[in-house]
């Protein structure tokens, strides 16, 4: 009985504990409501964490180094109320046990390349296949999968470095790369993402972040209003790879150069190149030529008045509308991520440049740098500051927003960039 009474009152002082512990207040999570200690693990030998950005204003963003992954961003909405605007998981566990490329640094190479197979000084090079039958993402242990080298400066800057070895996924040259996220004082976002390498090689870097504009992704993002900067769209097959021409988005589903939900044309299956992507899954050709003081792309949640707007140097954008989420998967706070409950837009070269020498290079060299540069913003509260030189049916801007600034260089002077998804 005495063993029995100790044991009562052992596990009496464990729930007494345990509730004085939950009536604590959560002062270690993050303004996301982010577990740090949820993001400390070992994956094959490296350690991850989680990395807050945080500014004056308020606005916070976070990072892991496992796949050099945005998690959460804090914005506030038109009536200054903070929500989080992107998908994601709550823990490692969850980003390794549920495969995504949920707000992904993807590498080494960003999008489909045709039956992984690449060329280089008349050299085949055969990538491993992981989506129908073409190499996505850089293959199967693309860069989102692996644990990039983290390093927080201060409160508003931190490196991400990644160090890939010669015949990583079979592709060739030993690269060295680094992502550099630097949150501002006027809630800008930058990311920067430089790379060299020893032998020729091809490059592709992005940031896959999936974005619900309303905070709440329970609901789909198929009443976002989106607006794209392109008369041209490269289409695709029925294993989503470009068949290398360039058509006209008039008078088809395709034409976003007037603002319209997401969703008002994309079960219009009638229309082949929708059947084939299952929805939105294609690479705008843009109209701006590679200046980045021109608005490529908007998107616009009507309900939480937030705007995204893409700013790019890029030749081309993806525009992915979350076709392959299918209720499987749930994210932060346990919330089932259905079809089309996000939009990515993610700036790019064209899908299967290398294969397409018709189209602008992905090729680096050695002594060359590879060079984008990423800004999502939140422009000031005047509905014209952020305007720049956009079409008169993009100009009506909410009071609440973020921009998107993306740029890429080499020394080649070459622009590059990518896109796609595994879901």
């Amino acid at each position: 009985m005495k063993k029995e009474r100790n044991a009562i009152l052992g596990v009496g002082l464990i729930t007494v504990l345990l509730a004085s512990c939950s009536q604590q207040p959560q002062s270690n999570l993050t303004v996301s409501g982010l577990d740090p200690q949820n993001f400390v693990a070992d994956v094959k030998g490296k350690p991850t964490s989680l990395y807050t950005l945080k500014n004056s204003n308020g606005m916070e963003v976070c990072v892991t180094n496992f796949g050099g992954r945005i998690v959460s961003i804090m914005v506030p909405d038109k009536n200054d109320s903070l929500r989080d605007v992107v998908l994601g998981f709550d823990s490692i566990a969850d980003y390794i046990n549920k495969p995504s490329d949920f707000g992904a640094a993807i590498g080494r190479y960003a999008n489909r390349i045709n039956k992984g197979r690449i060329v280089i000084d008349g050299d085949s090079v055969q990538l491993p296949t992981n989506n129908f039958g073409h190499c996505l993402h850089g293959g199967p242990q693309g860069w989102q999968y692996q644990v990039y080298e983290g390093k927080q400066l201060n409160d508003t800057t931190l490196t991400m470095t990644m160090y890939s070895p010669d015949g990583d996924q079979n592709f060739p040259g030993a690269v060295t790369a680094t992502v550099t996220y630097t949150l501002s004082g006027d809630n800008a976002l930058d990311i920067k993402y430089d790379a060299t390498t020893d032998k020729k090689t091809v490059i592709n870097m992005t940031n896959h972040s999936y974005f619900n504009l309303s905070g709440n992704p329970s609901q789909p993002a198929t009443d976002h209003i989106l607006y794209i900067n392109a008369d041209n769209y490269t289409p695709v097959d029925s294993t989503y790879m470009t068949t290398g021409e360039i058509v006209t988005v008039k008078e088809t589903p395709m034409d976003f150069t007037t603002p319209k939900a997401v969703g008002q044309d994309i079960d219009k299956f009638d229309f082949i190149q929708l059947k084939n992507g299952n929805g939105y899954d294609h690479n705008w050709v843009l109209n701006t030529q590679g200046d980045i003081n021109q608005l490529a792309a908007k998107l616009t949640s009507p309900t939480s008045g937030i705007s995204l707007e893409v700013y790019t140097n890029e030749p081309g954008i993806q525009v992915y509308s979350g076709n392959f989420l299918d209720g499987t998967l749930s994210g932060k706070k346990g919330i089932v991520y259905n079809q089309r409950a996000s939009v990515c837009l993610e700036t790019q070269h064209y899908p299967d440049s290398p294969n397409k020498p018709e189209w602008p290079s992905v090729i680096l060299e050695p002594g060359q740098t590879y060079h984008s540069e990423c800004i999502f913003k939140r422009p000031r509260c005047d509905p014209n500051s952020s305007a720049r030189s956009r079409p008169a049916s993009a100009r009506d801007v909410p009071v609440a927003s973020i921009s998107v600034k993306t740029s890429v260089k080499s020394n080649n002077s070459h622009t590059r960039y990518f896109s796609d998804r595994t879901i």
